[in-house]
């Protein structure tokens, strides 16, 4: 039996749960076959969560009739996100498949960029006036009920512009007295974000006030939607993808790693790879420099690696760290004289340890080498160790600064990837190196030139 029959049995057996599994290894036609085996109520849970570039590919595979009812099935705001992905032309095209109050709730979503707050709410939430009775807003709310509300825990207060002025619970509206106002059950201390608030910010509200939704005004305040805690755990892997595939030297992907063609992973990589292969041709610059001290004391040759690989590495721990500390909002710009005198005391403190065992190695504690260094061990040792310190030190400093200095330029202070701060620390270090060795073996240069 070939192997796409074996699939196919399988399919026939599988559950909801089985397919959700399955999923990430199946073909396109596998999908559609175990997506189709579905019940009814089945398949639209699963379709509903699927992520936007699965829902995309199993529409294509879709005849029109279908498509028109599938993608009936998303809220505005996940069909927001299925079209961002299209052209115009198939923006269009999938526009005019929803009737036309839907199709202003989506084109007006998509209005907004896609990493904005606006991008990223749902215009249907439960709405009250602050003149209605606890009564009439109960049965107010029982009709929107029916209109797939997006939340359903909270109903927000506005006036007749649609201006924000509080929010209740319907725990709050349940335990009050029918004949109650609304305006005197609501809350006016609303946490708001305005629609044009980046999507990682509107990250940290939710993370710093503990909230399952975040209203969304304008700038005359008025309400325009919310953003819900389902949609912001999305953002926040989608931040934190992006940001570790900057760190480790590669431009963010646009889909899922193996879904990346070969074309595409070349193009991603490619761009930092020659940047820091040019920068580390500074390496070679740099040594040739110093090109009769290393034949004088070829010794010096054996330690390159040590000195710049703990320099890169320090300088890489330093970067990774203020990077996370400044997408969770611990860090901000003006904290940069506390995090560069923190890193300071921690890059002396790191190198002190390192050089110690780099002047330890040297001067003999490892047996067998004491008669390659006889002559001049001590001052060798000195040299590593005051090489590793200051390597280690200047890559800490470099590392910990420069994706401060990227937000400050308004750049993505991911782009302080570990590679390129590597690079730079690697250009330095042998710099750091051998400045400190012409000191500290100035004496052994000296003899060496003597005729």
């Amino acid at each position: 039996m070939s192997e796409p029959q074996a699939g196919a049995m399988e399919l026939g057996r599988l559950s909801l749960d089985d397919l959700r599994d399955a999923w990430r290894v199946l073909d396109g036609e596998e999908r559609l076959e175990g997506f189709r085996m579905l019940g009814v109520l089945d398949a639209e849970e699963f379709f509903t969560q699927l992520a936007t570039n699965d829902q995309r590919a199993l529409l294509d595979t879709f005849s029109a009739t279908e498509r028109r009812h599938w993608v009936r099935m998303l809220a505005p705001d996940d069909a927001a996100d299925l079209l961002q992905e299209l052209d115009e032309q198939r923006r269009a095209e999938y526009l005019a498949l929803f009737d036309e109050p839907v199709r202003r709730e989506v084109a007006a979503l998509l209005a907004y960029a896609e990493d904005d707050a606006g991008g990223l709410m749902s215009p249907r939430f439960a709405r009250v006036r602050p003149d209605q009775t606890v009564d009439e807003a109960i049965l107010y709310l029982r009709r929107q009920a029916f209109d797939r509300l997006e939340l359903i825990y909270y109903g927000y207060v506005l006036d007749r512009e649609q201006r924000l002025l509080g929010v209740v619970s319907f725990r709050d509206l349940f335990r009050a007295r029918g004949s109650a106002s609304v305006r005197d059950v609501m809350k006016t201390d609303v946490i708001t974000v305005p629609e044009e608030m980046d999507q990682e910010t509107v990250g940290r509200v939710f993370a710093e006030h503990d909230l399952v939704a975040l209203p969304v005004l304008d700038g005359a305040g008025r309400m325009k939607g919310i953003v819900t805690v389902d949609d912001i755990v999305d953002v926040v892997q989608e931040e934190a993808t992006e940001d570790i595939q900057k760190i480790g030297g590669t431009a963010a992907l646009d889909a899922p790693y193996l879904e990346v063609g070969l074309l595409g992973m070349v193009k991603k990589r490619l761009g930092w790879l020659t940047i820091l292969f040019f920068a580390q041709m500074l390496t070679v610059v740099v040594m040739k420099h110093f090109q009769v001290r290393i034949e004088t004391v070829s010794l010096l040759s054996l330690f390159i690696p040590l000195i710049i690989s703990s320099g890169g590495n320090s300088g890489s721990q330093a970067s990774t760290l203020v990077i996370r500390a400044m997408s969770l909002g611990e860090v901000q710009l003006s904290d940069w004289k506390r995090v560069f005198f923190h890193e300071l005391a921690a890059g002396l403190c790191l190198g002190l340890v390192l050089g110690l065992i780099g002047f330890a190695r040297v001067i003999g504690l490892w047996p067998g080498d004491a008669a390659e260094y006889a002559l001049f061990s001590w001052q060798l040792g000195v040299t590593i160790l005051f090489s590793v310190i200051g390597v280690v030190l200047w890559g800490t400093l470099i590392g910990s600064m420069l994706p401060l200095v990227l937000r400050r330029l308004g750049l993505d202070p991911a782009s302080a990837s570990a590679p390129l701060v590597a690079t730079l620390c690697d250009v330095t270090g042998i710099l750091i190196y051998f400045l400190t060795a012409t000191f500290w073996l100035a004496h052994v240069f000296e003899q060496a030139a003597t005729p």
